[in-house]
C-alpha cells in the first residue's frame, strides 16, 4: 500500500473531498490527464470511492486450457487486499466481454476491508453488489463470466483505465462526476490543495448566496 496510507484519514476525505476539485488541483499541478473517460459510472450515485490502487491487468482470452485455473491470479489479488485499498482492473473498456466483478468478488474484498473496486470492464450481480453498499465504479454492466473470454495476466503493474495511467499505491477518488487518479508522487500536495481550494468554495458560496456578484466573488477569492 501506499506510504501515504498510515498518515490519511480516509474516512475524512470521503467527507470532504470531490472528484471536480481533485482534477482542478492536478491541472494546477501539471497533471491534467487524470481523469478516467465518462463511461466509467458508479454502480450506486450515492457511493464515494477513495483509496489507494492495487491494479489488475486482463486481457482477451478464447479458451481455457485443461488444468488451468483461469482465475488464478484474480484471486491472489482479491486475497492479498488490505483495509483502504481498491482493486483496479483494466480491461481495455469500454468492451462487451470482459466482466471480471460480481458478488462473490465484492464479498471476499468487503471481508479484507477493500475500498472498493474500479474497473472500465464489465460488471453482474448488480443487485446484490447494490445492497451490500460496496464502491463499484464500472465500465458497463453484463451476466458474462470471464472464463474463456478473459483472464487476469499481471498484477500490481501500471496499467490504463477508461484512458488514465494507474500504478500500485496511486490515490484513487470516485463518486457521481466521475473517476480522478492522483499519482502518489503528487497525492499529499494535491489533496492539500484541494481542502483548501474547497474552504475558499465555501466561502465563495456563502458570498453569491447573501447576493454579491459572479465577478466580484470571483476577483477575491479566484474560484470559479
Amino acid at each position: 500500500m501506499s506510504e501515504l496510507a498510515g498518515t490519511l484519514d480516509l474516512g475524512l476525505l470521503k467527507q470532504r473531498l470531490y472528484s471536480a476539485v481533485l482534477s482542478d488541483v492536478l491541472d494546477q499541478l501539471g497533471a491534467p490527464n487524470q481523469a478516467l473517460k465518462p463511461f466509467v459510472r458508479p454502480l450506486d450515485d450515492a457511493s464515494i470511492l477513495c483509496g489507494f490502487a492495487r491494479t489488475g491487468l486482463y486481457m482477451k482470452r478464447y479458451h481455457v486450457q485443461e488444468g488451468h485455473n483461469p482465475y488464478a491470479l484474480e484471486m491472489d489479488l482479491i486475497d492479498s487486499l488490505k483495509p483502504g485499498e481498491i482493486a483496479v482492473l483494466g480491461c481495455d473498456g469500454p468492451t462487451d466481454r470482459i466482466a471480471p466483478w460480481g458478488e462473490l468478488l465484492t464479498t471476499a474484498s468487503m471481508a479484507r476491508g477493500a475500498a472498493g473496486c474500479l474497473t472500465d470492464g464489465l460488471v453482474r450481480d448488480v443487485r446484490r453488489i447494490r445492497e451490500l453498499a460496496f464502491p463499484l465504479f464500472h465500465g458497463g454492466i453484463g451476466p458474462l463470466d470471464t472464463k474463456g473470454r478473459a483472464e487476469m495476466m499481471a498484477m500490481d503493474e501500471p496499467i490504463e483505465v477508461a484512458g488514465a495511467r494507474v500504478e500500485p499505491g496511486d490515490f484513487i477518488f470516485g463518486d457521481a462526476d466521475g473517476v480522478v487518479v492522483v499519482p502518489a508522487r503528487l497525492a499529499e500536495e494535491a489533496i492539500a490543495l484541494a481542502l483548501a481550494k474547497i474552504e475558499a468554495e465555501d466561502t465563495t458560496r456563502e458570498e453569491l448566496l447573501a447576493g454579491a456578484s459572479l465577478r466580484s466573488v470571483f476577483e477575491r477569492h479566484g474560484v470559479l
